[in-house]
């Protein structure tokens, strides 16, 4: 198995949710971990109970200037990224059929999973081809193999995610850059109050849908991928609540 120690992984979204649990799991098998995310007070207070060395970096993942900039923003010596975790992503307005949503929330979905996820990885990438060493980590979801009504903007970006981490694999195989995918089913996180601008409805929404992922469970998924040998790719992995959604 690879060791985690002393290796240096960003994960976007980390201020809350799959991102949070993953930068504290990192942290705990010995990386040196940059949380990325809007919310910089936030995330700097998160970054402060690390168990390990830790760095806070504002990152909005769909500006295309904060994504470009983000090699160089960081202090030299947290510039060798060996990981790279694309988990940041969004659901604004999801969860209603297509005509009844609002086309600019679902644009900004498209621009937060896809583009956002692209840029980034547009932005890391040329450092880890240079060390001839990386993992790229990429955050898909089981609605990128199997859609479900209502989701059209959200399972669209997804598919799209798929699709990308499939191409980057081929492309990157015997670089020394490891491309994969974690594709979990329902979490139970902040993201679905986050979709309806209300906790309660959010809440609501776990309640009635049954037995739920926690974050920790994606981070563990994560965490796993990341240990195999050098030779190893888990090109995908599937990760779904007990209840097979």
């Amino acid at each position: 198995m690879t060791t985690l120690q002393g290796k240096t992984a960003l994960v976007t979204g980390a201020s809350a949710g799959i991102g949070h649990a993953t930068a504290c799991m990192l942290s705990h098998a010995g990386a040196r971990v940059i949380c990325c995310a809007r919310r910089l007070e936030r995330l700097q207070i998160q970054v402060d109970e690390l168990p390990g060395p830790g760095l806070a970096v504002e990152l909005d993942v769909a500006d295309a200037v904060s994504a470009a900039s983000l090699p160089d923003r960081l202090p030299e010596d947290w510039q060798a990224v060996d990981i790279l975790v694309n988990n940041a992503g969004s659901d604004i307005g999801g969860r209603q059929p297509f005509h009844e949503g609002d086309i600019n929330q679902w644009a900004g979905t498209i621009q937060t999973n896809v583009t956002g996820l692209m840029q980034v990885t547009a932005a890391m990438l040329p450092g880890m081809l240079a060390r001839e060493h990386g993992h790229v980590v990429n955050i898909g979801s089981t609605q990128g193999l199997a859609p479900v009504a209502g989701c059209g903007a959200y399972a669209a970006s997804k598919f799209a995610v798929h699709g990308f981490s499939e191409t980057l694999r081929q492309e990157y195989a015997g670089t020394g850059i490891r491309v994969s995918e974690v594709l979990p089913g329902m979490v139970k996180t902040n993201f679905a109050a986050t979709r309806f601008f209300s906790a309660e409805r959010g809440d609501e929404f776990y309640d009635n849908h049954g037995q739920c992922l926690e974050a920790e469970d994606i981070a563990r998924s994560i965490l796993f991928v990341l240990e195999q040998p050098a030779h190893t790719v888990i090109a995908q992995i599937v990760v779904v609540p007990d209840n097979g959604t």
